[in-house]
């Protein structure tokens, strides 16, 4: 009995027609309601580790025993590269590193070279810093927190943030040049209220 009234329901074109209009309606006045307004966003304030996304926040300590924590660093333009001394795309780009680091930290420029110690070996990444004579921060990732964090995936992975802290380019893979290095910064200066 059911069926047969469905299907007199269904070959009733007025009334299928109008039940169709009726779940049309409503799912637009749903979705008209439901929007969020484009000023209503997160304007870069929920952390992830994405483009336009404020950083994901971490405390880590460095070769010097410093605590480094990425919020205290807000106002600056900062560079986060996440590498291992084993790593050859990783030792290729830290010249072109330390030269950004020379150029621009008198303009306010932060690089935080995040070694990924849980995989790496302490003694060689000594030795690394010694070898490549770095002068910026290395801080060490011993628990692979700020490296699952950051979703790594590829090494080495580099984070260009703002002074406000919204990351504004990821590079995933390297080596990455100076020049590449240098543009990404001076975007980011020119931003610098």
């Amino acid at each position: 009995m059911r069926t047969k009234r469905l299907i007199q329901f269904v070959n009733d074109a007025p009334r299928w027609m109008s039940l169709v209009g009726a779940i049309f309606l409503l799912g637009v006045t749903w979705i008209w309601f439901s929007v969020e307004p484009g000023s209503a966003g997160t304007g870069g304030r929920i952390p992830s580790p994405r483009e336009g996304f404020l950083a994901p926040d971490f405390t880590l300590e460095g070769q010097s025993g410093q605590s480094w924590t990425l919020s205290n660093l807000r106002g600056n333009v900062v560079i986060v590269n996440l590498w291992a001394s084993w790593c050859p795309p990783c030792r290729a780009e830290m010249p072109a590193l330390q030269k950004v680091f020379e150029n621009y930290q008198d303009q306010g420029v932060e690089v935080l070279a995040i070694n990924t110690t849980y995989q790496d070996k302490e003694a060689d990444v000594q030795a690394f810093i010694g070898e490549m004579n770095l002068t910026f921060p290395i801080l060490f990732d011993r628990t692979g927190d700020v490296s699952r964090q950051y979703q790594l995936r590829a090494m080495p992975s580099t984070f260009f943030m703002d002074h406000e802290g919204v990351i504004q380019k990821v590079i995933l893979g390297g080596p990455i040049s100076g020049a590449t290095f240098q543009t990404a910064v001076e975007e980011l200066l020119r931003e610098v209220p």
